[in-house]
């Protein structure tokens, strides 16, 4: 029997698997995939086992439980002053990857062009090459990871279908500020490119307030905008995500959430939103007890012989290992890392279209504050 040829002939196992593989046969700390090695809020955790006990086991509504589409929205407009719909506007989704797929295949038609920054989360251009889209890579600057908003606009054209915006970023840690919507605001002006906005570490942001495209109506009215609850609440197994998005295009990305998942899981939709409702200081002191994690990693690395600035949010720290190991690639260091120095971390080139020469590791610091110690133990004996 002949196969037909693969429509993802550059895509194999993600480099999250593989390291988190190589972690575990190697019985290595674990500091590349990102998530926790602690738990959920126990009131949350109490819900969940309310909801399953109470029956509560069947098909949610295909767009997300009232309760939480309504907890979603009030947060939304506490947050960002910005007033949604939660019939209309707002989609809970079985994780943000879905989201994200959802809203690429909705929109993205064969010949659009997408712009994406790398270093780049690898889930955005599969979704863009199977529904017959080109991405279109732009290279963050260097040493900040900020946008060139000039190489933005030559890169613009009557192809341009969407600007795929990530901040906090995943892998740098960098993060848009008010200027940079400025810009975003500007280009876009008078066009029909539509914007879709990964903000699953939104209230992980150390430098100030969260620059949510949801802030800016002339921004919001083009943008599906991206959430995750694994990534605030310690949960990322869950898979529970949410979409914000005018009307027109939730109706679009609905149609795909529908076939890709119809729902996301009953029990635990219902178990967040009560905990939104009664516990909102969780989601507005994540920054500082984030922030005590990096700031402690940084200070136990200090004395290593990696060089590094402290990320402005996310929970992962880039790290330049040039002073170690100058000739090594950042693939074969960090596999090196994981098998002789029992410390995993997440190579940066792998999210790049074209490398640029540097040597940069990515350290997830989501981790009890005793993980670190050890592992940073480990980094600080290279």
């Amino acid at each position: 029997m002949q196969y037909p040829e693969t429509k993802l002939p550059n895509v194999g196992t993600t480099i999250f698997t593989e390291m988190s593989q190589l972690a575990a046969e190697h019985h290595a700390i674990n500091l590349s995939q990102g998530f926790p090695d602690f738990d959920g809020p126990l009131a949350l955790l109490d819900r969940v086992t309310y909801y399953l006990e109470a029956g509560f086991n069947q098909y949610a509504p295909m767009a997300g439980v009232t309760s939480l589409r309504n907890a979603i929205g009030m947060k939304v407009e506490r947050l960002y002053d910005c007033q949604v719909n939660p019939d209309t506007q707002v989609t809970v989704t079985s994780g943000a990857t879905e989201a994200l797929f959802a809203a690429i295949g909705a929109v993205v038609r064969a010949g659009d062009e997408v712009i994406v920054f790398d270093p780049a989360y690898d889930s955005y251009e599969p979704a863009v090459e199977l529904n017959g889209g080109r991405v279109i890579h732009l290279a963050l600057k260097s040493p900040d990871f900020s946008i060139d908003w000039s190489q933005v606009k030559a890169a613009i054209n009557e192809k341009t279908r969407m600007i795929i915006i990530n901040s906090p970023h995943n892998p740098t840690g960098s993060v848009l500020a008010a200027t940079d919507l400025d810009q975003l605001e500007a280009l876009v002006a008078g066009s029909d490119i539509l914007l879709l906005s990964d903000e699953v570490y939104e209230h992980i942001c150390f430098d100030g307030a969260h620059q949510s495209l949801l802030r800016r109506p002339s921004l919001a009215e083009r943008a599906f905008v991206i959430s995750s609850f694994g990534k605030t609440y310690h949960t990322t197994g869950w898979k529970v995500g949410y979409c914000v998005a005018p009307a027109a295009l939730t109706v679009e990305l609905r149609k795909l959430h529908q076939y890709l998942t119809f729902c996301t899981v009953h029990p635990i939709q219902l178990a967040l939103a009560d905990f939104i409702n009664d516990y909102p200081e969780h989601y507005l002191e994540l920054p500082a007890f984030y922030q005590h994690k990096r700031d402690l990693f940084c200070e136990l690395m200090a004395p290593s012989r990696f060089s590094f600035k402290p990320a402005q949010g996310t929970y992962f720290q880039l790290m330049d290992y040039s002073a170690i190991a100058p000739d090594m690639d950042d693939v074969t260091f960090a596999r090196w890392l994981t098998t002789e120095v029992g410390v995993a971390a997440i190579p940066v080139s792998v999210f790049y279209d074209c490398p640029p020469e540097q040597r940069l590791v990515r350290f997830c610091f989501a981790k009890d504050d005793q993980t670190l110690k050890q592992a940073a133990d480990k980094l600080c004996k290279i």
